[in-house]
């Protein structure tokens, strides 16, 4: 487990129970219906806990749409704007922790406008 990890608390699957029931194949509206039930007020999830077999589920899904050998792995990878952390039980998924939602500033009001004249003489070329 790396270091970023070991301070992190996981749910425990015997107190915790699961909110979704997956069955042979990953379920994409499932899952985002299940983090749109957990937004709310500008804070969403944010990580997607998943046992061994919605591990595995997941590797197949993002595999058949990337290529099997892209997704070897799953640490470190983030689905639907949640962190997948896997946890060491059979079956389990549950999106927890907070994260808040930042409103995007536009890059561009931070601008000087085009023709600007302190910078505009910086950036005016001229053909002779």
């Amino acid at each position: 487990m790396s270091s970023r990890l070991a301070n992190k608390t996981f749910p425990d699957d015997r107190t915790v129970s699961s909110e979704l029931t997956l069955g042979d194949s990953w379920d994409s509206t499932a899952v985002s219906e299940l983090i749109r039930s957990k937004s709310s007020l500008g804070e969403t999830p944010a990580f997607l806990f998943l046992g061994r077999k919605e591990t595995a589920l997941l590797r197949d899904h993002l595999g058949a749409a990337f290529g099997a050998d892209t997704v070897t792995t799953l640490h470190d990878s983030y689905y639907m704007g949640l962190e997948v952390v896997e946890i060491d039980c059979d079956s389990f998924v549950f999106a927890g922790g907070r994260k808040i939602i930042r409103t995007l500033q536009d890059p561009i009001s931070r601008r000087p406008a085009w023709h600007d004249r302190d910078t505009d003489s910086l950036w005016q070329f001229r053909v002779a």
